[in-house]
């Protein structure tokens, strides 16, 4: 996959989540939440008024520091179409 087709890629797995409606279970959450982080380079701290949920992010996000911005692209995207294939 090109770094054209990963990153168009990347976006409609994004627009895919961004669609649904139905509520998502957390840990997916945190998951798809850090990987989108470091896939579109983006390093600010969490913002969440509540304490716990930023020290869950922040936690998520450490957890993720030494993937590239493409693997985590690539994880993201199979994070996504996982979901989509074995929990509808």
């Amino acid at each position: 996959m090109t770094s054209e087709e990963l990153d168009i890629a990347f976006r409609e797995a994004v627009e895919r989540i961004n669609a649904h409606t139905e509520p998502f279970p957390a840990d997916f959450l945190l998951r798809l939440y850090a990987y989108y982080k470091k896939a579109s380079n983006d390093y600010g701290r969490p913002s969440s008024s509540k304490p716990i949920i930023n020290a869950f992010k922040t936690n998520a996000l450490f957890q993720v520091q030494d993937v590239s911005e493409d693997e985590a692209k690539r994880i993201y995207i199979d994070l996504v179409n996982n979901y989509f294939l074995y929990r509808k």
